[in-house]
């Protein structure tokens, strides 16, 4: 299995970015989005940034992976209130919006 990670661009150069994340420090490829700027977020899986995420998406994420890494530890879910909505209990314009897409007509 194969997690993405927000993590934000500290530095760039050619291909690489210096990014920062979830306690951690570390050069990824950014061969697959292009050129990227300090303040950027990306979802890195495996050292390589996969998609580029805005803050609010980052936060998601980060949420989600705190759930997960309590679950794991043992600490009870907050099922009533996680803190971000899953695609299962969104609109469809939500999640049209979520995946970057036009927003059905209603």
């Amino acid at each position: 299995m194969c997690i993405g990670i927000p993590m934000q661009v500290v530095s760039a150069s050619a291909r690489r970015a210096l990014v920062r994340g979830r306690g951690e420090q570390r050069e990824v490829d950014t061969a697959l989005v292009g050129e990227v700027a300090a303040g950027e977020w990306l979802l890195v899986f495996l050292d390589a940034a996969r998609e580029r995420i805005d803050a609010q998406r980052a936060a998601e994420v980060n949420a989600a992976l705190d759930l997960l890494a309590g679950a794991l530890g043992g600490q009870p879910l907050l099922a009533d209130d996680p803190g971000f909505a899953l695609p299962s209990a969104m609109s469809a314009r939500e999640v049209a919006a979520l995946a970057g897409l036009p927003s059905p007509n209603d």
